[in-house]
């Protein structure tokens, strides 16, 4: 299963976050500086636990302001 989590952090603690969530290899894919209403989007792949164990890691990081997760989900259009 993957995610998408977006996340806001607090003006210029970007780069500090980053570092940070770049340790987090077991569930973390990829982690990227975004333009928009996110600062840092992160593509997370695992079970739902380990997905849902890594976003409240995320919410301990001290200059992270809120997040967002979009599960991806498999739908049957019947095409």
């Amino acid at each position: 299963m993957r995610a998408l989590c977006l996340i806001m952090v607090k003006p210029g603690k970007v780069d500090g976050v980053v570092e940070i969530l770049k340790k987090k290899r077991k569930v973390v894919k990829q982690v990227m500086i975004v333009a928009g209403r996110a600062d840092i989007s992160v593509l997370l792949q695992g079970n739902i636990e380990d997905i849902n164990h890594m976003v409240i890691d995320f919410k301990k990081i001290k200059d992270i302001v809120t997040t967002e997760t979009l599960i991806e989900v498999e739908v049957n259009l019947g095409w």
